[in-house]
């Protein structure tokens, strides 16, 4: 979450203060700072405080992050000069937008192997070189961008935009309060403080404004696949036959596809529907991929709703579930008075089940069980939240 909410303080940084390429450098520092210190906690030779460490190193590549989102795309456009490489322009957001998918699909692929198949210090996985490699890229990316300096076009911080366009509306808003004078639009009462030209600008956003009313339900269901859908992933069958999808390569699915889609679309699909005469403006390939998207969710919801149906109950608060198996070839007698007032009869290879055990924290009760002449006197126990199993073998 915080990830999307520092790009507004990045933009006002750039835009006022620091520029885009200064703030790009200091913030993809920050970045690298939060990789190692991620890195770190994860690390079981330095003993550093887990929780506290790992907390300080996502507040610190959110911080990143978020403070490079807004900066990165629009110092590359500053790089072209329009309207004669318009042409340009559009190759480098081209290319821009290919670069960071491919860097996604690599990074979701590559940090999970990293993380399940290479042991170390003693354990079966190894964090610290999943949280570390992004760091050493990080830092690595940070020189290369530094050494390309002499060859930028750097514009000079000239206000934020944010604050001028709220400027305009505040004041667009008092005016008219104020004034008993009609104007053809409730904005242009502030033209006479900010200038027909800010005045238009802002007239125009907000038409495209209403174009992103749905967006936040969209962002909020996408990305549900670094959440929900990877949970949902975790309690699936990931083996295609020659492979095994991990839970956390689900994420790799989204940028693997746009990697395939972009020529696909653009060079194929968008030229035939252009001579058939559909989809040919922005806007209605924009309405049909939301659409598209919308089936997408309701068949997530669907298979959730499908698995939750075949998950196990879980037990709530002040309740444990138990049972207990019995793996004889003969039919055991099972006597707790903690959970029953007349002993219960199991099957050979069958089980017994209590799914509303009463439990605060945790308790121990006796029990008695016999099964072929063989007697049992011993004590289980039982812990809230949770469910248990036993297995009777007669020992």
């Amino acid at each position: 979450m915080l990830v999307y909410f520092f790009p507004v303080f990045g933009a006002m940084l750039a835009d006022s203060l620091l520029g885009k390429f200064r703030t790009i450098l200091y913030v993809s520092i920050v970045y690298a700072i939060g990789n190692i210190v991620l890195a770190m906690s994860a690390c079981p030779p330095l003993n550093f405080p887990q929780i506290a460490f790992s907390m300080i190193g996502l507040l610190l590549i959110a911080i990143g992050s978020g403070g490079i989102k807004p900066c990165v795309a629009a110092f590359g456009g500053d790089q072209f000069r329009l309207p004669h490489q318009a042409l340009q322009l559009a190759m480098f957001f081209s290319m821009f937008y290919f670069s960071i998918n491919a860097g996604s699909l690599i990074s979701t692929t590559v940090t999970p192997i990293l993380r399940e198949d290479v042991h170390c210090f003693g354990d079966d996985s190894c964090y610290s070189l999943a949280f570390g490699v992004p760091g050493v890229l990080m830092i690595t990316s940070i020189v290369i961008f530094v050494l390309g300096k002499p060859l930028y076009f750097i514009r000079q911080p000239e206000g934020n935009m944010l604050i001028r366009v709220s400027r305009c509306i505040t004041t667009a808003i008092k005016e008219r309060s104020n004034s008993s004078q009609k104007k053809d639009h409730w904005l242009d009462h502030a033209v006479d403080i900010h200038g027909k030209q800010l005045v238009e600008d802002v007239k125009a956003l907000l038409k495209v404004l209403v174009l992103y009313i749905p967006l936040p339900v969209f962002w909020a269901l996408f990305d549900q696949q670094g959440t929900g859908w990877t949970f949902q992933a975790r309690i699936m069958n990931g083996d295609i036959g020659f492979y095994t999808i991990l839970p956390d390569q689900m994420q790799v699915i989204n940028p693997l596809l746009i990697l395939l889609f972009i020529p696909i679309f653009q060079y194929g699909v968008y030229p035939l529907f252009n001579k058939i005469g559909i989809l040919k403006t922005p806007l209605q390939r924009l309405v049909t991929g939301g659409l598209l998207a919308a089936i997408a969710f309701i068949i997530s919801a669907c298979i959730s709703l499908a698995l939750e149906a075949e998950m196990p109950e879980q037990p709530g608060a002040g309740v444990a579930h138990l049972r207990i198996y019995n793996t004889r070839d003969c039919e055991m007698v099972f006597n707790a008075p903690y959970l029953n007032n007349s002993a219960v009869s199991i099957k050979s290879m069958s089980f017994y089940e209590n799914l509303n055990v009463a439990v605060e924290g945790e308790n121990s009760f006796a029990f008695t069980a016999s099964c072929g002449g063989d007697n049992l006197e011993d004590r289980l126990t039982v812990k809230e939240e949770e469910a248990l199993s036993y297995f009777y073998d007669g020992s």
